[in-house]
Formats: C-alpha cells, structure tokens, sequence
C-alpha cells in the first residue's frame, strides 16, 4: 500500500489539542493510507494524544514544537521569531519533503507569511491564494478565491488565481472547461474599480479560460460559474458573511415559532443547512493555499473534530491529485499560449 503523509499543526485553532488530536483520530480511521505528523508540545498534548490511542499509533510520528502562534500574533513576528512553532514546524516538514501536506487551524496571516517564505511560490506566480469549493442552487460547487491571504491584488495577481482555480475545477471538481466569473458590485461591463477592469480585459484576452464576466453577491452560490475570482478583502467578506447566515439560521432553529412564521422558519432552516452546511464554521472543512510548491490547507480557526478531520481529508485529495504539479504545468502552458 502506498502511504500519503500529512503534518498536522495540533497547537492551532480556538480549540487546539482537544479538537486536533480527535480529528487526527478521525481521520486515520477514514483512510487506512494515511500517516500524520502529528506536532505541538508534547507534554501538554500527551494526555489528549493517550485518550485516543496515538502515543504508539502505527501511522503516526509525533514532532516536539516549543513554540506557539497565537492567533493575535503578527504574521511577521511568527514568521521571524517562532521558527519551532508548531505551525512552522509542520510547513517545514513539507519542505524537507518528509511530509507531502500540512494542515493547520491557526493564525491565517501568519499561515500564509510562512508557507510562502519557506514553500515558495510555483514559477511565475506571485502571490498564494487562499480557495475554498463554495455549494451551489444546483447542487455542485464553485471554486472561490481569494479569501483572505491578498488584502490587495493587482489585476495579474486576479488573472493568475483564475488561472489556479481553473486547474482546481478540472481536477477536484472534474468540471470540463470551467466558467470563470469576476466578483464584483455589477454585472455590467462599467461597473467595478479599476483592478476589477483591467483583471476583466486580462481574462478576456486569454482563450484557455472561459470568462463569462462579472456577478454580484447575490450569485455566489447560484452556480452560474464554475471559479470565482475577487481579492481577499472581498472574498473573506463574503465567506464569513455567508458562515454568519448559516450560524443564525442554526442557532434560530433551536426557537419554536407557531404557525405560518414557524413553517417558513423550518423550510428556510432545513434549506439553508442542506445547501450550506458545509459553511458552518462548526462543518467548514479548510481552505486551500493555492500556488506554493507544497500543499498547506488552512482549517477554521473555530472548526471542531468533524471539520478538521475534513480539512486533512482536503489535503489528502490534493496530494492524491498532485494539485501543485497540475497548477504549475497548466500556468506554463496558459502562459505560453497568452505571449
């Protein structure tokens, strides 16, 4: 049998070890082809790892981390100053190629800062981008980047995570020649800022990607494209915003309305947890950081067991997909045929 390795942050997240180690648990039980890093400070992780039976578990090595990332810490101070941090420690495994992915819960920025500085970008791309598979009204998914790790984005930095979503479509959603679309706050040609634009004219002079144009937010999760592009200001905006819709229609099911209100509340709760389940932070299963020349999805600071055990069934996907070697062939190629 052929073993797939993954390092995962246990010290990461709101929950740390008490949620990491579980969704370890968990997900050894789901794939008998998986091995885990497993890396946080061992003694004060011992008794969660000795509840679930991963002290001397076959398919796990467990790594000593000294140090911390707080989820307040500055990406620049984590990424100078906490060299054996759990989170750093795990990205480098993946870099020394001992582990084939890595999987944390914690701080975003300084997940981002530390997997570009040690993994490095795929040749030609700039920036990492941060991408999620978002349900739609038609029951299939759309990829959606950024969401968080470029605040700012030059038109080619959009052009470029189109490009990486793209390849996501074709090979994790097996969607044949997918449809690329422009967040923005019009559908119409005139609408947008300036990046938004030129990203549009960039998009539209290359004939390997079918851009169908801009949609609102309102069309996040019709389904009318395949990728959507936006910044990571707009795109964590609107994710988190999505996220704090499905916890309030959760949390209003737990109140019992009489009568017509009570009928429409039960249809929209029972609609809403079918299409967006997944967008619950309580459900959410990672985000993936595209574009590096290493696999590192980043799970919900808030995610519990079920959710974490999803993010690193994620990066298995992605190993098992070789999504770094496909992106970086697929760019060449795009980038060829665009000269």
């Amino acid at each position: 049998m052929s073993f797939l390795t993954i390092a995962l942050d246990l010290m990461g997240g709101d929950h740390g070890p008490s949620e990491t180690v579980p969704a370890a648990a968990q997900a050894l039980s789901l794939l008998p082809h998986l091995k885990l890093y497993l890396v946080g400070d061992l003694p004060s992780v011992e008794p969660f790892l000795q509840r679930h039976g991963l002290v001397r578990h076959p398919r796990v090595e467990l790594i000593h981390a000294s140090q911390l990332v707080a989820m307040s810490e500055q990406p620049a101070f984590a990424l100078r100053h906490l060299k054996d941090s759990s989170m750093r420690v795990a990205v480098d495994l993946v870099a020394q190629g001992k582990a084939d992915a890595c999987v944390s819960a914690g701080n975003t920025g300084a997940l981002v800062a530390i997997a570009h500085r040690v993994l490095k970008c795929i040749a030609g791309i700039e920036r990492p981008a941060l991408m999620t598979c978002v349900p739609t009204a038609k029951g299939g998914r759309s990829v959606l980047l950024d969401l968080g790790a470029n605040v700012n984005c030059s038109p080619e930095f959009l052009w470029q995570f189109a490009v990486m979503g793209k390849v996501v479509a074709e090979s994790v959603q097996q969607i044949t020649h997918p449809s690329i679309a422009l967040l923005n706050i019009g559908a119409e040609a005139n609408k947008g800022n300036e990046q938004v634009k030129k990203a549009a004219e960039l998009l539209s002079q290359t004939p390997d990607l079918a851009f169908c144009g801009y949609i609102e937010g309102d069309a996040l999760f019709s389904g009318v494209a395949d990728v959507i592009v936006c910044d990571g200001f707009v795109g964590n905006i609107a994710l988190k915003t999505a996220e704090g819709m499905v916890r309030l229609l959760s949390e209003a099911s737990h109140q019992q309305l009489d009568g017509f209100a009570g009928w429409v509340q039960r249809f929209l709760t029972g609609f809403f947890k079918r299409r967006l389940s997944h967008l619950n932070p309580d459900q959410y299963n990672g985000a993936s950081l595209l574009g590096l020349r290493g696999i590192v999805v980043k799970s919900h600071g808030r995610a519990e067991r079920h959710a974490l055990s999803n993010a690193i069934l994620q990066a298995a996907v992605e190993v098992e997909r070789q999504l770094p070697r496909l992106i970086a062939e697929r760019f060449e190629q795009i980038v060829s045929d665009r000269r």
